[in-house]
């Protein structure tokens, strides 16, 4: 099970009304990651919990390689798959422009996919598009990953009845 992990959003929250974010210190800061001014936002465990989800975790964000310079090192993951973003023009209606190559990258396996941005549109189009389990996330940029998103994560991987993740 693959599972697409965005940063700006999911992992590093902004925009919340009274901008009074949870500040993270490693020491010493692992290499590549010391100076960068947001990185303070994102909390160190979630690395161990996104690991104990049991899903092959890859880069879906516009950082590319340096999720894995700044952040891995942060969270205490290796270096991940990046998804390298194609040159296109911009997707049709209401679909994020991350949708396809996702559902591409994919190709035919089951994902979970934690964005941000993501709407019913793309919920709809790769139902029709692919064939194998996926859920489209949407993870609230306020806060980032919660306890709930877990909770949600956790029972789409293992729901009732089935003791192993797909």
């Amino acid at each position: 099970m693959l599972l697409f992990l965005d940063v700006d959003g999911p992992l590093i929250p902004f925009g919340a009304a009274d901008a009074a974010y949870p500040v993270y210190e490693r020491v010493p800061a692992p290499p590549g990651a010391a100076g960068h001014p947001l990185l303070g936002r994102v909390d160190p465990a979630l690395g161990p919990r996104l690991t104990a989800l049991g899903c092959e975790l890859v880069w879906a964000t516009t950082w590319m390689d340096d999720a894995n310079t700044c952040l891995a090192p942060w969270l205490g993951l290796p270096p991940l798959p990046v998804v390298e973003w194609p040159d296109e023009d911009e997707p049709p209606d209401l679909l994020h422009w991350k949708t396809r190559p996702l559902v591409a990258w994919a190709a035919g396996r089951p994902f979970v996919w934690l964005d941000d941005e993501l709407t019913e549109a793309d919920r709809a189009w790769t139902a029709v598009h692919h064939p194998a389990p996926a859920l489209l996330h949407r993870v609230d940029h306020r806060y980032g990953l919660t306890d709930a998103d877990f909770t949600t994560l956790r029972r789409w991987l293992r729901p009732p009845g089935r003791t192993t993740a797909p």
